[in-house]
Order: structure tokens, then sequence, then C-alpha cells
């Protein structure tokens, strides 16, 4: 794992093409089992991550023939929205999350948004201090979709940085 490590921080990210799309799918929910505690179930499937490469993109970083992380980002007007952060747990720590958050960033500023904005349920209260360090701040809530039954009340947490 050290070399696929080490490519992982060294590798250039990618946007992502239909042909990812199952890796992309296993890359999240092996990310987002952490969710468990709250939600059961896989986090998606090709179907939802077919239609997000339709209404916007995934960028990537990979360890040689394996993903160790993907965000996807969104044009929203004078805003981006990135979600769907993912990085390999075996990777964690490593500053893939960071990396891929500023590509975001980067592709927003260079499409002309003035913010970034992105959604955390609220019980992951460990990702706040993360999410707080690269600039973002708190700006509102937003219901947890009503088709997704959960083990304890949840909600959105919303958070945007001025990136202009």
């Amino acid at each position: 794992m050290t070399g696929q490590i080490q490519t992982a921080q060294t590798t250039q990210i990618r946007e992502a093409v239909d042909s990812d799309r199952d890796n992309i799918v296993q890359l999240i929910n092996t990310a987002f089992r952490v969710e468990s505690f709250f939600v059961d179930g896989d986090r998606t499937d090709c179907d939802k991550v077919s239609a997000m490469l339709k209404s916007g993109k995934f960028f990537l970083i990979e360890a040689g023939a394996k993903f160790v992380g993907c965000i996807y980002v969104e044009l929203r007007g004078a805003s981006g929205y990135f979600g769907l952060l993912s990085v390999d747990p075996s990777c964690r720590g490593l500053g893939i999350g960071r990396k891929l958050v500023v590509a975001a960033e980067n592709y927003f500023r260079e499409s002309g948004c003035r913010t970034s904005d992105m959604l955390m349920v609220s019980v992951r209260e460990e990702l706040l201090p993360f999410y707080q360090t690269l600039g973002y701040e708190f700006s509102g809530t937003a219901p947890f979709p009503q088709e997704v039954i959960t083990k304890i009340p949840c909600h959105f947490i919303t958070m945007s940085k001025n990136i202009a």
C-alpha cells in the first residue's frame, strides 16, 4: 500500500469519463460506509452517478489502477456546488480530500463562480472542523431526503465559502 499512497500524493487530478462510473460508485460506497451508524445501504449506484455525470463532473485521484479520491462538482449560476467528497479509507489523512476541494474551488473560480457551496450531514460532526479549516462557514440547513430512511434524526448543514 505504501507505493499506492505515495502515488496518490503525487498523482494529478483528472476529470472522470463515463467508463469510470463503476469505479466511482465503488469508491463512494466504500468511503461512505462510515455513515452506517445512521443509514443503511449504499450511498450511490450506477444510475445516480450516470445522471450526475450529465449534470456536473467528477474529479478523480488515482493510485495505479485504483481510485483513491473523488469529488462531484456542479455549476449553479454564480455558485459552485461540490459533494460526495470521497477518500479511500486506507488513504485518509494524506491531504487527498483537501486537494480535491481546492481543485473544485479552482474549477468554480475559472467558471466565474463567486461562492463554493456544500452540504454536510448533521450527524457527521467530525467533518465540521475539516471544512472550517478550508474556510467554509455555516450558511443554513436543509432537510435530509425523505426517501432515505435513517436510524436517527438528521438534516443537512449547508456551508459556503467566498471564492471570488
